[in-house]
C-alpha cells in the first residue's frame, strides 16, 4: 500500500458540470472515510488561480492555479456547457507540459474534448458525454471513440458526464486498494450497480421511446447508425422482414410519426448539435446529416426548430460571449 496518498488535482474550467466533478471526488473521500486512512488526497486547480463557476451556478473557490505538479499526481479536467470556450492556450500548454513529465490525465463529461484538442489522447480510446459525441467525432476522427460509461487506455482515464464519474473512481479504487473497499465505497453512495468499461452510456432504445418492440428497434438503430446517408424507408422495411406500410403504421401507432418524420428529426437533432459544439460551416454540417441541398437543409431546420442554421450559430456565438 502506499506510504503517502494518491494525489488528484481537479481542474475546473468555466461552466463545469457540477455532478460530474462531485461523482469523481466523493468516491475518494468515501475511500479514506471507510479505509480510516488517508488514501487519497486532491487539489482543485483553475487557470485563474481563484475559481470557476459550475454550470448550476455554484462558484468553486481554487486551491492553486496552473502550478508544476508532482509526477505521481493525477490531473481530471472537468468540463460543462459550451466547454470549447473555456479551451485556451494557458490550459492546453499546462497539460502538455504535465502530460510530458509524466503526469496521469483524465478527463469527465465534456473534457475529453480538451484532451483531444491539446493532442493527448492521439492513438488511444476515449468516450464523451453521448450529447457531445457528433461534434467530438467529426473533429476528431483520428480517435477511437467509444460509447461506453469509461474507458482507461493505459495514462489516460476518460468519463462521460453525470455520474460515470464515480464508477471510474470506483474502478480506480477496485485496482489500487481492491474491490472490497471499492464495495464499500458504492455502498456509502447508495450507488447499487457499479458500471465497467463494458457498459453503454444511453439508455436501451426500448426504454428511451418507451416500447418494447424488437423490429422498432431495429429500425431506429439502423437510422440512428445513418445519418450522414439516410436509408430509405422500404429499405428499412425490408431489413426488418416488413412491408413499408407495416412499417408506417408501426411509427405510427407506438411514437406518432412517420418513419420519415421520425429520421428527419433524428438528422435534425444531429445538426442542431454540430451547429452548437462546432465550427463546421453549415453546408458542412448539411452534408454530414444526410442533406444534399443546403436550401432543402435550412427549410427542414426552420421547419422544426422555428430558426434557421445561421441564426442557430449566431445565437450559440452570442450566448459564448456572455
Amino acid at each position: 500500500m502506499p506510504s503517502t496518498p494518491h494525489h488528484f488535482v481537479f481542474l475546473l474550467l468555466e461552466r463545469f458540470t457540477l455532478l460530474a466533478f462531485t461523482s469523481a471526488l466523493e468516491p475518494l473521500r468515501l475511500a479514506n472515510y471507510s479505509s480510516k486512512e488517508e488514501l487519497y488526497s486532491w487539489q482543485v486547480a483553475c487557470e485563474d488561480g481563484h475559481g470557476a463557476n459550475s454550470s448550476a451556478g455554484i462558484r468553486i473557490q481554487s486551491d492553486i492555479g496552473l502550478d508544476e505538479l508532482n509526477r505521481d499526481a493525477t490531473i481530471i479536467v472537468c468540463g460543462g456547457v459550451n466547454v470549447k470556450s473555456a479551451i485556451s492556450k494557458p490550459v492546453l500548454t499546462w497539460l502538455r507540459r504535465e502530460a510530458r513529465r509524466g503526469v496521469n490525465m483524465g478527463a469527465i463529461c465534456t473534457a475529453p474534448l480538451v484532451l483531444a484538442k491539446a493532442g493527448l489522447l492521439d492513438g488511444k480510446r476515449a468516450t464523451i458525454h453521448w450529447d457531445n459525441r457528433d461534434a467530438f467525432e467529426e473533429e476528431h476522427p483520428e480517435i477511437e471513440l467509444t460509447q461506453n460509461v469509461f474507458v482507461i487506455d493505459g495514462n489516460r482515464y476518460t468519463s462521460s458526464g453525470g455520474t460515470a464519474p464515480s464508477d471510474l473512481m470506483l474502478k480506480i479504487i477496485a485496482e489500487t486498494h481492491g474491490t472490497t473497499l471499492a464495495n464499500t465505497v458504492a455502498d456509502q453512495m447508495i450507488h447499487t450497480s457499479i458500471r465497467t468499461d463494458r457498459d453503454e452510456q444511453r439508455l436501451s432504445i426500448p426504454t428511451r421511446i418507451g416500447v418494447r418492440h424488437p423490429k422498432l428497434s431495429n429500425v431506429i438503430q439502423m437510422m440512428e447508425e445513418n445519418i450522414e446517408e439516410p436509408i430509405s424507408p422500404s429499405v428499412l422495411a425490408t431489413d426488418v422482414g416488413m412491408s413499408t406500410r407495416q412499417l408506417e403504421r408501426l411509427f405510427r401507432r407506438y411514437l406518432n410519426r412517420s418513419p420519415k418524420r421520425y429520421y428527419m428529426e433524428l438528422r435534425l437533432q444531429k445538426a442542431r448539435n454540430l451547429l452548437m459544439q462546432t465550427n463546421m460551416s453549415v453546408i458542412n454540417v448539411a452534408l454530414a446529416c444526410g442533406f444534399a441541398s443546403p436550401s432543402h437543409f435550412s427549410k427542414c431546420y426552420r421547419g422544426h426548430f422555428n430558426t434557421t442554421p445561421y441564426r442557430e450559430r449566431g445565437s450559440q456565438a452570442s450566448h459564448a460571449l456572455t
